[in-house]
């Protein structure tokens, strides 16, 4: 979260006025006298190609349909959608709620049938109001771990909470996943969207260890490198929000980093490229995360507003003393769950 603090906030569709759709462009004098219409050229004629957008698209739907089959054979009852008038409509941050019911089946199919997450402790989310969520980072290729504890908090919680995770910058450089990210209710992070998302009393989750924490080595799995800057304590202390630490165990075994090729990942814009036991060795075989076991574990509210009060944001020293302290809690659940999940595979 630390890095993109400070940074200009970005709206969603700024191209797009607020008032309704884009003006249509108005065609030439001549094309439009005695009703006549535009000439095409031979290039404009020529059938268009599908974009990268459209073949994500089409991903999706076999992915869901697929998850859906799955599902079927091995028991799961799915639970019905919301109908559409229920879900709300795309948010500023360009949420866009019955695109990630759609998505979500896809990653509930993982949640149950692929990584058979276990979860302890998801009571201590509060059922309303806002929460921040600080937990451990991983993942490689792709950092499953945020959406498997939003799959906990929307079909586990009691209260059924929505989960609005803070994405690092790099991800929405990515054309076409950072406008994913964002339509299944990712947001950039930086201070001032997660002070926007507290404010109206959203669960937010943060992972303060970053890109170092995705593509740590495998040997040095499940151990925390340093928490950012701090700017998860900022945001709590000045918005009055509790902070609830979180383990997460399972998400450093699916892509285990065996090393790590740094000057291809800067060529194609990536903070690092990663070698792992099957990706690029299997090619698209390889971006498949391995069955691993999961564990996420939730614990006790802190509440360091209520200690402390606003103005502590102000003193980078307690604020350095307050993040190692929450890095150094979330550090020992992720131990405790690793003790009590065993094995990673069998």
């Amino acid at each position: 979260m630390a890095r993109g603090a400070g940074a200009v906030v970005r709206s969603i569709g700024s191209a797009r006025p607020r008032g309704g759709a884009p003006a249509s462009p108005v065609l030439p004098a001549a094309a439009t006298s005695r009703g006549a219409t535009p000439a095409r050229s031979r290039r404009d004629a020529r059938p268009m190609r599908p974009g990268v957008s459209d073949v994500v698209e089409a991903a999706l739907d076999l992915g869901m349909q697929a998850a859906r089959a799955l599902g079927e054979l091995s028991g799961i009852e799915w639970s019905a959608p919301a109908a559409a008038g229920d879900l709300p409509e795309i948010d500023p941050f360009g949420h866009d709620a019955a695109y990630a019911e759609r998505v979500g089946m896809v990653f509930r199919w993982l949640y149950r049938s692929w990584w058979r997450v276990q979860v302890r402790g998801i009571e201590q989310v509060p059922a309303a109001g806002r929460v921040l969520l600080v937990g451990n980072h991983a993942g490689a290729l792709f950092a499953y771990d945020g959406a498997m504890v939003k799959v906990a908090l929307r079909d586990v919680h009691p209260a059924a909470r929505n989960l609005r995770p803070l994405i690092d910058d790099f991800v929405y450089d990515t054309p076409f996943i950072g406008d994913f990210m964002s339509r299944v209710g990712g947001v950039r992070a930086c201070e001032e969207n997660a002070n926007r998302l507290l404010e109206a009393d959203e669960a937010v989750i943060v992972f303060p260890e970053g890109t170092k924490g995705i593509g740590k080595p495998f040997r040095d799995r499940y151990r925390l490198v340093r928490f950012g800057r701090g700017g998860f304590i900022r945001v709590a202390l000045r918005t009055g929000t509790p902070i609830v630490p979180v383990a997460i165990v399972g998400a450093e075994e699916i892509h285990p980093v065996l090393g790590r090729w740094d000057w291809l990942g800067r060529q194609v814009g990536l903070p690092y490229f990663p070698l792992t036991p099957t990706f690029p060795w299997l090619g698209p075989l390889g971006l498949v995360p391995l069955p691993s076991r999961w564990r996420i574990e939730f614990g006790e509210p802190l509440d360091i507003a209520a200690t402390y009060g606003p103005d502590a944001a102000n003193d980078p020293l307690l604020v350095s003393r307050l993040s190692e302290d929450v890095r150094a809690r979330v550090q020992d659940m992720v131990f405790d769950a690793l003790e009590r999940r065993g094995p990673a595979f069998l």
